[in-house]
């Protein structure tokens, strides 16, 4: 069976390996596209930068500029295919906004997510109703927010760990973003149910950070790795209206110090279950 595959991640690797190909044979990017014929050089720096999903005719005129080997160009013409995919589950929703696709196409190839959030439950945990709360709230920023069309698109992203063969997942998740402040009870109830639910499914892990022997990151993130390890692992910061991809070794090692400092300092995954189910009593 074929490995999951991510396709904005086999687009970032494509562009990669193509650029250091490029840097091999000593061309610059207008040389490259004055030998193929293209109008300027846009074209090929999207490619390269991972932006585009890029054309199978013109990556195999590219290995033929750069005079790839059979064996690295049958590997790099798979990778290819898989960075041109534009038909995932995901394209079923049309109104799934960018944001959001870039979430999906990430988990949909994900061997592991590790996701910190330090207010809110993070939005693969989220039940319909506290998702609508929070959606909601971010009228304030983005009138033009169609909620109903976001709750579609993050109940149909839900599915990632339902189905057969899903990422190893981990929640971590203050404390804080443990009460309702301000949410109708039943609906915080809910959610609550929903956490402890998701917490028994075997690859699902949730731990809460009571308190650290620092301070807590204040800017969520989540942490994508892949089953080919050659598929560069990622990095999402989210911000208010957007978000921030970082592939580079020295970003992505950084924010592994930081998960690994949050890891140490929350609670063991029983004892999150158990402080939970109290909260759910009280």
């Amino acid at each position: 069976m074929p490995l999951p595959t991510s396709p904005v991640i086999r687009r970032a690797r494509l562009g990669a390996e193509l650029r250091q190909l490029r840097r091999r044979e000593a061309l610059t990017l207008e040389q490259v596209c004055d030998r193929l014929g293209w109008a300027s050089t846009s074209k090929l720096s999207r490619i390269e930068l991972g932006q585009s999903r890029p054309d199978l005719a013109d990556v195999l005129d590219l290995l033929d500029v750069y005079q790839v080997p059979p064996p690295q160009r049958d590997a790099l013409i798979i990778i290819a295919r898989d960075a041109a995919i534009s038909r995932g589950w995901w394209k079923s929703l049309g109104e799934m906004g960018q944001r959001q696709r870039t979430y999906a196409e990430l988990e949909a190839g994900a061997a592991s997510i590790v996701e910190y959030q330090p207010a809110l439950v993070p939005g693969l945990l989220q039940t319909p109703a506290y998702a609508r709360q929070r959606i909601a709230a971010g009228q304030l920023i983005d009138p033009a927010v169609d909620i109903e069309a976001d709750l579609r698109a993050r109940a149909a992203r839900h599915a990632v760990l339902r189905r057969v063969d899903p990422p190893r997942y981990t929640a971590l998740i203050s404390a804080a973003a443990c009460e309702p402040r301000g949410d109708p009870i039943e609906v915080w109830r809910e959610q609550l149910r929903h956490l402890l639910d998701l917490a028994d499914l075997p690859h699902v892990t949730i731990r809460l950070l009571l308190a650290g022997p620092g301070p807590l990151p204040l800017t969520p993130f989540s942490c994508y790795s892949f089953p080919d390890p050659a598929d560069p692992r990622t990095v999402m910061l989210e911000a208010l209206t957007t978000d921030v991809r970082l592939t580079t070794v020295t970003d992505v090692e950084r924010y592994q110090r930081i998960t690994d400092y949050l890891l140490e300092a929350a609670l063991p995954a029983e004892e999150t279950v158990r402080v939970m189910a109290r909260r759910l009593d009280e």
